[in-house]
C-alpha cells in the first residue's frame, strides 16, 4: 500500500471521531486503531499463493526447527511497526538497562513511526531481565521487546 495513502488514512482517523479503520486491498490489509490520541496502524500484507505439492517419490524438505521457548517472565512487546530506540537521542543514556527497576508507566524506549517518536511505557513494575530489541532496528507490532520479572 502506497505510503501516503497510509498517511492520509491515519491522519483522517486522527482528526475524527472514528476509532478504528480498517481497509483490505490487493496487496494486504491495513488496521488503524486511535487509542488515547495515539494511533496505532498494523498492516498484513496479503497472502502468498501456496506451492504446489510436491510428485509423489519426490524428496521431502526438512522442516524449520521449532522456535525457542519464550523468556520466562512478563514480556512487553510492541504497540506498533516502527524502528526501535534505547535512548531519548544518539549518545544519550538508555532508559533501561538489564537489572533497571521499572515502575508500571516508566518510559523504557521509542519507536519511531513515520517519523514521529513514540515513548513505549513499561506496562508492569518489576526489573528488567532481558533486551530482546536491538536498538535502530525495525520492530513489527506485537514483537517482544524486554523483559520484566
Amino acid at each position: 500500500m502506497d505510503l501516503r495513502k497510509l498517511k492520509t488514512l491515519i491522519d483522517l482517523v486522527s482528526e475524527s471521531n472514528v476509532s478504528e479503520l480498517e481497509i483490505t486491498e490487493a496487496e494486504g490489509k491495513v488496521r488503524i486503531v486511535k487509542s488515547g490520541g495515539n494511533v496505532v496502524q498494523q498492516y498484513v500484507p496479503a497472502p502468498m499463493q501456496s506451492p504446489a505439492p510436491a510428485p509423489a517419490g519426490a524428496p521431502v524438505a526438512e522442516l524449520p526447527a521449532p522456535p525457542a521457548a519464550a523468556p520466562a517472565g512478563h514480556i512487553v512487546k510492541s504497540p506498533m511497526v516502527g524502528t526501535f530506540y534505547r535512548s531519548s537521542s544518539p549518545g544519550a543514556k538508555a532508559f533501561v538497562e538489564v537489572g533497571s527497576q521499572v515502575k508500571e508507566g516508566e518510559t523504557i524506549c521509542i519507536i519511531e513511526a513515520m517519523k514521529i517518536l513514540n515513548e513505549i511505557e513499561a506496562d508492569k513494575s518489576g526489573t528488567v531481565t532481558r533486551i530482546l530489541g536491538e536498538n535502530g532496528q525495525a520492530v513489527e507490532y506485537g514483537q517482544p521487546l524486554f523483559v520484566i520479572e
